[in-house]
């Protein structure tokens, strides 16, 4: 579940916790590499597809945003989507004039850095960015490194949110501890427990997760 929805679940008490983090979304817009649009100050106005009505991704672009000093309802022009593949057709076809969306990989910024010209992508004003990752907040400050587009020569500082792998208070004791060393075993970089430490408040890190990280020496705290 991404941060955006995990958070306010996790906070509600309801025995829901963590078995591991999955990765980080690092979120930003996307604009045709020609365009004069440069910072999230020159969306005011603009056509922005913020993503489908429902997705954790759309609510972090409220937020990028609201931080950044434009009203998501009413500075820009809003779009929101049935099907999230749909967006780079619009920035294309002239019916948007930038893209919000999150992660290195995400299909829609491939899309638009494969366009002729390619694309240009920024995150929230810094000022923005340091207001939404405070401690305790679902979003953190990210850094997206240079080159991880084509074109793009500097790193973009920008916020983003952690996915994890949520379990229900019911779960088995036995199956959540074999899930969790699977997991750590699978060494696959940030889905490892460890990340866990500082991310999130211990208290919703699942026993079984919590037992592993003790046992290597980890404090939770």
């Amino acid at each position: 579940m991404q941060g955006e929805y995990a958070y306010p679940a996790l906070a509600a008490a309801d025995g829901l916790t963590i078995l591991a983090p999955m990765y980080p979304t690092p979120g930003l817009f996307a604009v045709p590499a020609g365009s004069q649009i440069r910072t999230v100050a020159d969306l005011r106005g603009r056509a922005v597809v913020l993503g489908t009505h429902n997705s954790g991704l759309t609510v972090m672009g409220r937020s990028a945003l609201d931080a950044s000093g434009l009203d998501p309802a009413r500075d820009i022009r809003p779009i929101l989507l049935d099907r999230a593949g749909d967006g780079p057709a619009l920035v294309r076809a002239g019916q948007a004039d930038a893209l919000w969306g999150g992660g290195l990989d995400w299909p829609g910024f491939q899309a638009l850095a494969r366009e002729p010209g390619g694309a240009r992508f920024f995150g929230p004003s810094e000022a923005g960015i340091a207001r939404l990752a405070q401690p305790g907040a679902a979003m953190r400050r990210l850094t997206v490194p240079a080159g991880s587009f084509p074109g793009q020569s500097a790193p973009i500082e920008t916020v983003g949110s952690w996915s994890f792998v949520l379990a229900r208070p019911n779960l088995d004791t036995a199956l959540a501890d074999q899930i969790v060393r699977a997991i750590a075993r699978a060494d696959l970089g940030a889905t490892q427990p460890k990340n866990l430490v500082g991310l999130v408040p211990a208290a919703w890190i699942n026993p079984a997760t919590a037992r592993l990280l003790t046992e290597a020496g980890i404090s939770l705290r």
